[in-house]
Order: C-alpha cells, then structure tokens, then sequence
C-alpha cells in the first residue's frame, strides 16, 4: 500500500511539472527585469557600467518633493478604491444566495448568463459602452434626459471629476459580480442537503434556511477571498482607471499600477517605474504575510 501511494505521489509530482514551469515562466522569470531599476535605463540601448545609478530611482521616491505628492495621491486613490471594493465584498455571496433560491432552473441559468458574461468583456468595449451612453454629444442617457425634462443641459458623466471612485466602483461590480459568484454556488453546493431537509421539517421557511445554513456554510469562502483581497490590497489593476482616464478626472483616477504605466511606458521613466513597482510588490509581500497572520489569529487556519 505504501509502494503504490509514493508512485501515486510521483506520478501527481510529474503531472504538476508543466504547471510549475508555467509559473515560473510567467511569475518569477520577469523579475529579472528588476535590475533596470538600478540603471538609467534608455529603450533600445545596452546596460552598461557607465549607466549604473544604484539605488538613485529608489532615493528619488522618498526625497524628491513631486514624486512623493504623487506618490501620496495615487496611494489615495488606491486606498480609496480597494476599501470601497473590501466593503461590497459581501454582494457576491449575497447575489449567489438569492441566485440559489430561484427555483425555476432556466429562468436562474439565464440570469447566471447575462452576469457571468460582461466578465469576458474587455474594458476597451466596456468603456465604448459608456460612452454610448453617457458621452455628452452623443449619450443616451444625456439625450433622453433633456428631451424628457429631467436635465436642463448635458452633463459631462465620463469627463468630470465628481463621484469617480464611485463610479468606477460601479463598472467594476457590473463587470465583475456574476463571475465572482461563481465560486459560491459552487460552495453553496457543496453543502449537506439533509440540513436544508431537517430544517424544513422543523418549519424553517427560505429565509431561516439561508440565515442559519447557507450564510454559515459560505463564511469560510467568503474569508479566505476576504484575506485574499486584503493581500492583494494595492493591486487593484490598470486597464479599467486606464481606459475611463481623461486629464479632467486623471488626479482621482490614478492608482498605484496605473501611476507606473504613466511613468514607465507613457513618461518613458523605465528605471523609475520599476523601482516603484519594486516597492509595491514588497508591501503586498508584507500585506499577505500580515493577513495570513490574521486568518492564523481568528479561524486557527493558515491561507498557504
């Protein structure tokens, strides 16, 4: 028995290989690219001793007026979005929930459809989208609007600086809300049936049932996803800030990763953005370090 468990246990180790060397490439392989951050860096040259700047680029964020105002606005704007994001992190087990109650399975196949699908839509269509709507020559929205008496003049919803962090807030959970819960009907699933039937036959109604058997069933998903989250705190993404950005709303609409696009690909600032996102990997190393401390503190669980 114990042969044919270690050549089990081979044969899962060379399975896994391709998987390994997947990450590998992918994940580890690109950090070579670190040492461009130690270089004054110019697209197209060689790396040579005579542009060796040391730790030059990393001095600059901490000392250099501009860059930390920067710095601190995109860090804002950071914050601002992944603590907006952290607190509706309820509303796909909530959505999965009431999902799992519609008892009429085509009706609920569709719904689950029409949800998942705007997640394999690209921000570039997504924004044409908005803009189709809400663009101020052309909207929808601006047109109906004044023709219906509900606006005196067009508003500027894509352009304006107002109500940005709640806005893209919104995009995001359109975007994003089916496909998240996923991940909850499939634990919604995998929950005894027989406690759904005891229940019942104590008289729990629908909302009983959901109360006391299915909130407590998902809260060890919807945990491990929150700590998961918080790890990834700062890496909230770029595409979306990056399609939805104009000069007008640019101060509010900035992020962490899209500040290192502006400085690296758009500035041509490669060394200066490396070092930046150098130190945005280190604070999520301690951010998933930190949060697995919390998980080990109040569910006694470790998340890897």
């Amino acid at each position: 028995m114990n042969r044919l468990k270690r050549k089990g246990g081979i044969y899962l180790f060379f399975m896994a290989i391709p998987f390994m060397v997947l990450v590998f490439v992918l994940s580890y392989r690109p950090l070579y690219g670190w040492i461009y951050a130690f270089f004054n860096y110019k697209p197209g040259l060689p790396i040579g001793p005579h542009n060796f700047v040391g730790f030059d680029n990393f001095k600059m964020i901490l000392q250099d007026k501009y860059a930390l105002e920067d710095i601190g606005r995109v860090m804002r704007n950071t914050f601002a979005m992944s603590l907006i994001g952290l607190a509706s992190a309820p509303l796909p087990m909530i959505f999965a929930i009431f999902l799992n109650e519609i008892k009429h399975l085509p009706y609920r196949r569709v719904v689950q459809t029409l949800t998942t699908i705007p997640n394999f839509i690209s921000w570039v269509l997504v924004y044409a989208v908005a803009y189709a709507m809400l663009s101020v020559d052309d909207g929808f929205i601006n047109r109906v609007g004044i023709q219906l008496g509900f606006f005196k003049e067009q508003i500027a919803f894509l352009v304006g600086r107002d109500h940005v962090w709640l806005g893209m807030w919104l995009w995001g959970t359109w975007k994003g809300l089916g496909w998240s819960a996923i991940m909850y009907i499939a634990a919604i699933m995998s929950i005894d049936q027989e406690l759904y039937e005891a229940a019942r036959v104590d008289g729990a109604g629908r909302f009983t049932c959901m109360w006391y058997i299915t909130i407590p069933g998902l809260l060890p998903t919807f945990f491990v996803l929150l700590i998961l989250s918080i790890a990834s705190f700062i890496n909230n993404g770029m595409e979306q800030y990056l399609v939805f950005q104009n000069p007008m709303n640019k101060s509010f609409i900035e992020v962490l990763d899209l500040y290192v696009y502006n400085q690296g690909i758009a500035g041509l600032n490669y060394s200066y953005s490396i070092a930046i996102g150098m130190l945005k990997s280190i604070v999520s190393l301690v951010l998933l370090f930190l949060a697995n401390g919390i998980s080990k503190l109040f569910r006694k669980e470790s998340i890897f």
